[in-house]
């Protein structure tokens, strides 16, 4: 099974269930010619995985760096992924510069965000809801929030445009190093004019981290913040034009919006596939032996729909594997910051648009490292702008 491939893409579920019905709870993938790789669709089996960093590590130093993967620059090692004392130093930091962020002054700054975007095609009848709405609020969000100036929101939006376009592994290093340029330029400016972002916390964490380390910490953040978020808010918008039920129990007040966000982190996660882990000596988990060196990928849209464990009414609940799960669980503060960006997004939308439908049918982008529509075209009733 190919998972950079369209028919993966149209149908990641269907691909999960024959996976399952064939091999059991992991199962072999290759994510490119030539690179093999084992999908964990069992959820216990996930949790065994997630929780046991000595026998899965996530520093992939020993994957050969000429494997073609696009990917791959985006899996080499960081200071967060690494073994030994350096994961611990770096999450520390990185939680102690997250707790800094206000959560109220973070809803406030969505807010004044959606409006004008809301504004400028709620007159219209008919939108893209990813590519005119979801994806440049989440930009201007968190690039304020890391500390980009505004004239480098372009720049630095282009580097992860490429880093998530790149079709070889040489174009995503391109892409990675120009996010890094930009990066290394605002940290000289910082510098200078330190501001209450988290990349002035960064340059004075008593952890004394160099330009490098700052530099990789703060394009993880970007990479690994941006792009999710944005495809959470599109994919809770799709499945309301999708299911009447689930929009109506929403616009009703039965179910509250972070509730039906989490319905959606349970069926389709912006990161389906991710928490990848490189054991160094083969490893034997049930009846499968996993060779050592060979990328083990969860796959958390796959583990939170094993029939094994799930079924019955979700709402309310959190055990979902879209944040992954033991010592790399995302952070508690940057599942929060994601949660405030997605559930204020979608509340501003439904209350000027509550009537959105889809306009064709949704297509999604290939890859197995994201849920990620290409566009989310809807119609609705024109309505007059909001008073700003």
């Amino acid at each position: 099974m190919r998972l950079d491939s369209e028919a993966f893409a149209a149908d990641p579920h269907g691909a999960y269930s024959a996976l399952r019905k064939e091999h059991g709870p992991l199962a072999p993938v290759e994510l490119a010619d030539g690179v093999s790789a084992t999908l964990v669709l069992g959820y216990r089996e996930a949790l065994q995985i997630l929780s046991d960093p000595a026998r899965f590590p996530t520093d992939p130093t020993d994957l050969p760096s000429d494997a073609g993967w696009p990917a791959l620059p985006l899996s080499q090692w960081r200071p967060s992924a690494a073994r030994g004392e350096d994961p611990n130093r770096h999450r520390e930091a990185y939680n102690d510069c997250l707790a800094r962020v206000d959560l109220h002054a973070l809803r406030s700054d969505v807010i004044a965000n959606a409006v004008p975007l809301i504004n400028s095609f709620c007159g219209e009848g008919a939108a893209d809801l990813l590519n005119e709405y979801a994806v440049p609020l989440t930009v201007r969000v968190i690039n304020a929030l890391l500390g980009f100036p505004p004239e480098a929101d372009d720049a630095a939006f282009a580097a992860l445009t490429h880093m998530r376009d790149a079709a070889d592994a040489a174009a995503a290093e391109t892409a990675a190093e120009q996010l890094a340029a930009v990066v290394r330029k605002t940290l000289a400016d910082k510098r200078a004019r330190p501001g209450s972002d988290v990349m002035s916390a960064l340059l004075t964490h008593p952890s004394r981290f160099s330009d490098a380390e700052i530099t990789r910490t703060v394009g993880m953040m970007y990479e690994g913040g941006a792009e999710p978020t944005w495809n959470l808010i599109a994919n809770t918008l799709l499945e309301m034009t999708k299911d009447v039920s689930f929009r109506d129990v929403l616009l009703g007040g039965s179910l509250s919006t972070r509730d039906a966000i989490d319905d959606v982190l349970f069926g389709d996660p912006p990161v389906p596939n991710g928490c990848v882990s490189y054991p160094r000596q083969p490893q034997i988990i049930g009846a499968t032996m996993l060779p050592p060196n060979q990328p083990v990928i969860t796959s958390m849209a796959a583990s939170n729909n094993d029939p094994t464990t799930s079924g019955g009414d979700r709402t309310g609940n959190r055990s979902h594997l879209a944040w992954g799960a033991g010592p790399h669980t995302c952070p508690d503060k940057a599942q929060a910051v994601a949660m405030v960006i997605a559930t204020e997004a979608v509340e501003q939308l439904l209350d000027v648009l509550p009537e959105i439908e889809l306009a064709e049918q949704p297509q999604w982008r290939r890859g197995a490292f994201h849920r990620a529509l290409t566009a989310l075209p809807v119609t609705f009733p024109k309505t007059p702008p909001l008073n700003l």
